[in-house]
């Protein structure tokens, strides 16, 4: 008998990230939890085998609150995945385009369609989820709201598509992170990978500067650096860097070790090594 495996997403059936997990292992069950939170605790937890992370939109940025959870969490990346989003303005049966007031969705996939909803004069209305309001819409079968979301979740809530591809960027994709509670290290083959980290630095001067140097002078290529405050006292910054290389080659180990000597002690969190996807090497 072949074991099921299990994959975290948060929100409800019919999310993006509902979606990313289909496209990703569609032979893997996956399960909505209702937070991000409660997403990692599954595989923390042993409840799921693994979690579908988001963490930036090409069109949107980072996703809110998720680089904060990470170091915390006790779980490794092991794969990224890039999902296409093709937000859809969805209505109750017999709904008019011309009668919406409102769309209903995630404070991303407003902030996707901003132009278009601003061009209808439809306010934006943030929901906590994409398929979540696809589903309330479809609870109040009001014919002056709609959701914004995914075509699965017309499809499971009943709706109807009023306008397809509302979405600002004609590309337009998310970024997800595959996380376990074990670091899966890939092989030192031809095949690219990419390494994630999350530290914070002392406080001297130019420690940025100096501690990202080590990954200049060792021919490291930085793909996303970012900071954002961590604490109460919003003094100590914290940095995620994504870089291309594998955490076991020397001039990757030459970088770490310069990065350490400008971190506080024990500070720098190695988030994992993996693959890199496919889809970074696609033409633009």
């Amino acid at each position: 008998m072949s074991t099921i495996h299990t994959i975290a997403f948060q929100g409800v059936p019919g999310a993006y990230s509902h979606l990313a997990c289909q496209a990703f292992c569609p032979e893997w069950k996956a399960v909505a939890y209702e937070s991000f939170s409660g997403m990692l605790r599954a595989v923390q937890v042993g409840e799921c085998d693994a979690a579908m992370v988001p963490v930036e939109n090409s069109t949107a940025g980072r996703v809110a609150d998720i680089h904060r959870l990470l170091p915390n969490s006790g779980l490794h990346i092991v794969s990224e995945h890039f999902q296409p989003v093709n937000h859809q303005l969805l209505g109750v049966k017999g709904a008019k385009l011309s009668n919406i007031k409102e769309a209903h969705s995630h404070e991303q996939g407003l902030a996707q369609c901003r132009e278009k909803l601003e061009m209808l004069g439809i306010t934006p209305i943030i929901h906590s989820d994409t398929a979540g309001a696809a589903r309330d819409v479809a609870k109040w079968g009001e014919p002056t709201k709609a959701a914004i979301a995914s075509k699965l979740a017309s499809d499971i809530y009943g709706l109807e598509v009023l306008m397809d591809e509302i979405t600002d960027m004609s590309v337009n994709t998310t970024r997800f992170l595959v996380m376990k509670k074990q670091m899966q290290v890939p092989e030192i083959s031809l095949e690219p990978a990419h390494c994630t980290f999350v530290f914070s630095l002392r406080s001297v001067p130019a420690a940025l500067y100096k501690a990202l140097g080590g990954f200049a002078t060792n021919g490291i290529n930085l793909t996303k650096i970012e900071s954002y405050m961590s604490g109460n006292q919003m003094q100590a910054a914290q940095f995620y860097i994504d870089c291309e290389g594998h955490i076991e080659q020397k001039n990757m180990q030459h970088a770490l070790e310069e990065l350490k000597f400008y971190c506080l002690p024990d500070a720098v969190h190695i988030l994992g090594c993996y693959p890199s996807s496919p889809h970074r090497h696609k033409p633009r």
